[in-house]
């Protein structure tokens, strides 16, 4: 059986935030990234669907970016979260963070047969402001590295 992420910071997202193609929970058509803690790193594990191929075998590299992306913003969400004295399924409302910058390298063509596992990092870089460290692996295989600094999403966003 596939690894799986328990109480991700996704589940908490308040509703009107959970849409995000990504990662949001309430999005039928999206991916629902899942991001938890492990220790003091974070991850998100999701198996590739067949209409996310590149080229037979092997995964569309938007995919990846997607991945790397979702996984940074809840990262930073999961850190201010515990940072704030809560953690996922506390009954507390989570923070919520979009992407500032995106940064992915992309090292070895990433195989559609195996779950990808994202491995974050976190590092504060204001209050506000989180810079995620994440690697991306297909089984043992690291094959994509990725930045995001993340800000957090004030209440009134998108409202007009």
């Amino acid at each position: 059986m596939a690894e799986q992420v328990e109480n991700a910071i996704q589940d908490v997202y308040p509703d009107d935030f959970s849409w995000c193609y990504g990662c949001g929970r309430l999005n039928k058509e999206g991916h629902h990234f899942r991001t938890g803690w492990n220790g003091d790193q974070t991850v998100t594990i999701y198996t590739p669907r067949p209409e996310h191929t590149a080229v037979p075998g092997f995964v569309y590299g938007g995919l990846t970016a997607s991945l790397i992306d979702c996984h940074g913003t809840g990262s930073a969400a999961l850190a201010l979260h515990r940072k704030n004295g809560h953690e996922p399924g506390d009954g507390a409302k989570a923070p919520r963070f979009v992407t500032a910058s995106l940064d992915v390298k992309f090292l070895k063509p990433t195989p559609h047969d195996v779950p990808l596992k994202a491995v974050g990092t976190v590092e504060e870089v204001h209050p506000k402001k989180f810079k995620v460290h994440t690697e991306l692996y297909a089984g043992d295989v690291l094959c994509s590295k990725g930045e995001v600094i993340a800000a957090l999403m004030p209440e009134s966003f998108g409202l007009q």
